[in-house]
């Protein structure tokens, strides 16, 4: 067993996916690696693992050489087997979508599995903490869309001449943001030289937060007051239509 340990080393594949590729929990992969050989694994998942390196027997894994075509070949097969697995976990909270709609989600949703259980670092979690509130910010600033086609083109996934939202705006964005990266990328942008920038960026986000927090007390006041004059000590779905009302009515009596 410590030849295929090492091999997957070599490889690059860790536990978790290994794991969900032959369809066990991490802990009951690691009881197999602690065996001696795979003749003690159950025979379905020895063979999984067989046909994941491409050989019949467990005697051919010291004659295995791994270079990177027979890397691709193998990320190739385990990203397939990891898919299929995965899919069938979460196809059956897909329902209602359609065949694109369940791959595109599926994909992210085992993507986001597989990066959270392999590293549980404060960092990781953060960063898709900042995805999600990306995420719900998609419908009210067109930018995100756009930030998100441009880093798809940088990286090579989408072709450079694609425009799929407002093609003037979108080239302009993209147009200002390559200058912006080669920039930063170029060594262009020191600290000191954009220090009032981002001052002016700090300003302006805690101006959007005044203004945001402002709007907040005032909705507040008004729902206190409109609860007040309408005799009701709180909303609940057989009153919300009339304190709503009541909200805008006292809101229109101070333009």
């Amino acid at each position: 067993m410590k030849d295929l340990n090492n091999i997957l080393v070599e490889l690059g594949i860790s536990k978790v996916r290994l794991a969900k590729y032959l369809g066990v929990s991490r802990q009951m992969l690691y009881n197999y690696l602690a065996l001696k050989s795979l003749a003690e694994w159950p025979k379905e998942k020895a063979v999984r693992l067989l046909s994941l390196l491409n050989i019949q027997s467990e005697d051919e894994i010291q004659k295995l050489t791994v270079n990177g075509d027979y890397i691709i070949e193998v990320e190739n097969r385990l990203n397939e087997g990891v898919k299929d697995s995965s899919n069938r976990e979460v196809i059956a909270d897909l329902k209602g979508f359609n065949k694109k709609e369940q791959e595109v989600l599926s994909d992210i949703i085992n993507l986001l599995k597989e990066k959270l259980s392999e590293d549980k670092t404060k960092d990781t979690y953060t960063t898709y903490c900042y995805l999600y509130h990306f995420l719900q910010s998609l419908d009210n600033t067109d930018e995100l869309k756009y930030i998100l086609v441009y880093m798809s083109k940088s990286l090579g996934f989408t072709p450079v001449n694609e425009f799929v939202y407002n093609k003037d705006k979108q080239f302009i964005f993209e147009s200002i943001m390559f200058s912006a990266m080669t920039l930063y990328n170029n060594g262009g942008a020191s600290k000191n030289k954009i220090a009032e920038t981002h001052k002016r960026f700090v300003q302006d986000i805690e101006h959007k937060n005044e203004e945001k927090l402002s709007r907040t007390q005032e909705l507040n006041s008004a729902k206190i007051q409109a609860l007040k004059e309408l005799g009701y000590t709180e909303i609940n779905e057989d009153n919300a239509k009339e304190v709503l009302e009541k909200i805008a009515e006292i809101q229109s009596r101070k333009v």
